[in-house]
């Protein structure tokens, strides 16, 4: 398993070389191919990651459950946005046509190396390396189709995200600081060596790290109040990046806010890094669920959907019920299989009906055959419903919180989750099941706009129902082997 890890790690940065080089059609090849690999290797670390405490390669990689949970979900997003992407970008016309593929491709396939290699790397200061690394990638691919308002939403994505994780890197510092105290003052800030003696760091030093961890990855990871970078890079990017980021890379970041959390939570006891987190997760899907009733943008939409659901992440590692864990990291796997498939949808309605304006589109269902009622399906189950995993994985949140003393918490969950599914299903029916009026049917002809965008969509629905109806054996061990690593206290 040692060869997997280095083998994650160097397909994709060897597809970001070769697709800057070769042709489009090549470079379509290698992206599909690419994403598919790393998808297949990262299943092959699911036992693995159940039956051993960690799996390493060097003093650099290193797999336990925890980062297998996170890797499933993006590598999986990777290989469908790759299908989904050939679908949705137009044939090159011109040299400066040819350019932005081929900067669209490599910029793709390094922005799922980063985001890749970061649950796996061992060590604070190497996943705040490759967050950095995501951000850089990420802010120049939000900004590729230069236009006004995608230039506008990079600059603000790299000043927020640039702050949010100067502040991040001030609370990786800090937390060296403490482990100075134990270890001397030359260490390595790898997971094992810290968790181990986490009991024995200063608790007020720690204190101080958790919450500049939680407002500096919270940045990137969309937690109110540090989250307004998000609707506009979300809404300005080309369509798969915005699935990337919605449902890989928004997760990455709360994996390293989990980091700390484990080392919290050994040091400090629960109480203080469950508050913190339940603080700014009401805070975000309060926000949510109020913007996703006054929308007018698909795109924006689905990006305040997103902000709901991070809230729900926080709030559930709130609770103190193991169940609720559980729930939380099926949700992480969830919510990226869903809002990858929604974005796809959504760009399929965009490139059909050339706008995002909510106003003026109808009748998506009858004039997108195929991706019309899958956007509907997708939108369902991001607000929940059966037989979906987020149902499955709000479900368990919610039993969670309402065995936990303060189950009124779980009460308003209820409550905001409801008020967010208004939002989304009014939008979709207005948008979708609307007949479209007589000019617009006559303008626009009934089809698919391309069929790889149906089979990027079918792959996520056919994954959100499995882990819906019924999660495998192997993937329900690995959630409650991880959500062992996240309850492991003082």
């Amino acid at each position: 398993m040692n060869t997997v890890l280095i083998a994650i790690v160097v397909i994709p940065l060897v597809s970001t070389i070769v697709t800057w080089w070769t042709p489009l059609q090549a470079s379509r090849v290698v992206t599909v191919a690419s994403g598919f690999a790393v998808f297949v290797l990262s299943l092959t670390l699911v036992p693995s990651a159940t039956s051993h405490t960690f799996l390493a390669a060097g003093p650099a990689l290193r797999a336990d459950a925890l980062s297998v949970v996170f890797l499933v979900p993006t590598t999986f997003l990777y290989a469908t946005t790759a299908i989904f992407s050939v679908g949705y970008l137009h044939p090159p016309s011109g040299d400066a046509g040819k350019r932005y593929t081929r900067h669209f491709y490599a910029g793709l396939n390094a922005f799922c190396w980063a985001m890749a290699v970061a649950p796996i790397v061992n060590g604070l200061a190497l996943l705040w390396v490759a967050i950095e690394v995501t951000t850089v990638v990420s802010a120049l691919l939000v900004a590729i189709d230069d236009t006004d308002g995608a230039t506008e939403a990079a600059w603000k994505y790299v000043l927020l995200a640039s702050l949010g994780l100067g502040i991040a890197l001030l609370a990786t510092i800090v937390m060296y600081y403490a482990g100075t105290r134990v270890f001397g003052s030359s260490y390595d800030l790898s997971y094992p060596q810290l968790l181990a003696e986490a009991h024995r760091f200063p608790k007020d030093v720690v204190r101080l790290a958790d919450i500049l961890a939680v407002v500096g990855f919270g940045t990137k990871m969309g937690l109110v109040p540090v989250h307004t970078w998000l609707p506009d890079a979300h809404s300005e990017a080309p369509t798969p990046i915005s699935a990337l980021l919605s449902g890989a890379l928004l997760a990455t970041s709360f994996y390293a806010i989990l980091r700390f959390f484990q080392v919290s939570m050994r040091c400090l006891g629960p109480t203080y890094p469950r508050n913190v987190l339940l603080a700014f997760g009401l805070a975000s899907l309060v926000l949510a669920a109020l913007y996703l009733l006054s929308q007018r943008d698909l795109k924006r939409l689905l990006a305040y959907s997103s902000v709901e659901h991070m809230g729900i992440l926080a709030i559930g590692m709130s609770f103190s019920a193991p169940i609720a864990i559980v729930g939380v990291l099926l949700h992480v796997i969830a919510h990226g299989t869903a809002k990858g498939t929604a974005f796809f949808g959504a760009g399929s309605v965009v490139r059909k009906f050339k706008t995002k304006d909510l106003l003026r589109i109808r009748g998506g269902v009858a004039l997108l055959p195929w991706s019309g009622p899958m956007l509907v399906l997708a939108v369902l189950g991001l607000s929940a419903m059966p037989p979906f995993g987020i149902f499955r994985s709000e479900f368990l949140i919610v039993s969670g919180g309402l065995s936990d003393p303060h189950d009124a918490v779980a009460a308003i969950l209820v409550v905001l989750v409801t008020l967010a599914f208004f939002g989304l299903s009014w939008f979709t029916t207005e948008t979708m099941l609307t007949p479209a009026p007589a000019m617009l049917t006559a303008r626009l002809k009934r089809g698919e706009t391309s069929r790889f965008i149906v089979v990027a969509m079918v792959l996520g629905l056919v994954a959100l129902t499995v882990i819906g109806v019924h999660v495998p054996g192997q993937l329900s061990d690995l959630l409650h082997h991880a959500a062992s690593e996240l309850e492991v206290t003082r």
